[in-house]
C-alpha cells in the first residue's frame, strides 16, 4: 500500500489512518482535546514548525475535523474546533492515552487523569460491545466481511469510480 493511496482503501483503518496516522497529526488532536484552538497555542504546546502546522491543520480542516473560526480581524486570525467528526475521534484518542499510561508509563504515574463531570470520579476507558454492554477484548471479537470488503460488489463499483476519476 502506498501512504497517498490509503484513502481509497476498502479498509477503515487504512482510510482512517490516511487521516490522522501521523505523529504531529495525533499531538494536534490531543492539544484540541486539551482545548488549545489558535495557532500559537498549539506551537508553543508542540514546539512544532509554522509551516508544519500550518499544513496539518489545512488537512484536518479539509478532512472536516476541525472547523476553523476568525477570532480577530486585524490581523485576520482564526481558532480551530472540533467538528462532531473530530470529537468522534475521543475514544480513539482515549485508547491511545490509556495504552501509554499502562504500558509507557513510569514511577510518577500517569501524567494526566481523565475525570467524569457526572459521577466525579477518575476512570479508565473501556470499550463495550454497542449492543449487550459488556466489555470487550481482542480474543472475544470475530470478523467477518462487510458490504464494503472486496470482492464484493460494492467494494467492485467503488474500484471503479475512483479509476474512472482518475482518468
Amino acid at each position: 500500500m502506498k501512504w497517498k493511496e490509503l484513502e481509497e482503501e476498502p479498509c477503515s483503518m487504512a482510510r482512517t489512518i490516511a487521516v490522522i496516522g501521523d505523529r504531529w497529526t495525533l499531538l494536534i488532536l490531543r492539544e484540541c482535546f486539551l482545548r488549545t484552538r489558535r495557532f500559537e497555542g498549539f506551537q508553543s504546546a508542540l514546539g512544532i514548525t509554522r509551516h508544519l502546522l500550518a499544513e496539518r491543520l489545512k488537512k484536518l480542516v479539509r478532512q472536516g475535523i476541525l472547523r476553523r473560526i476568525p477570532y480577530q480581524d486585524s490581523p485576520r486570525r482564526h481558532e480551530y474546533i472540533l467538528t462532531q467528526k473530530g470529537l468522534d475521534l475521543y475514544p480513539i484518542m482515549m485508547a491511545i492515552v490509556h495504552w501509554g499510561d499502562i504500558h509507557m508509563g513510569d514511577e510518577r504515574g500517569r501524567p494526566l487523569l481523565h475525570q467524569h463531570r457526572k459521577c466525579g470520579k477518575d476512570f479508565d476507558p473501556v470499550m463495550v460491545c454497542s449492543e449487550c454492554g459488556e466489555p470487550l477484548s481482542a480474543k472475544e471479537v470475530h470478523t467477518h466481511p462487510g458490504p464494503g470488503a472486496r470482492g464484493t460488489q460494492a467494494h467492485a463499483a467503488s474500484k471503479t469510480k475512483a479509476r474512472s476519476r482518475a482518468a
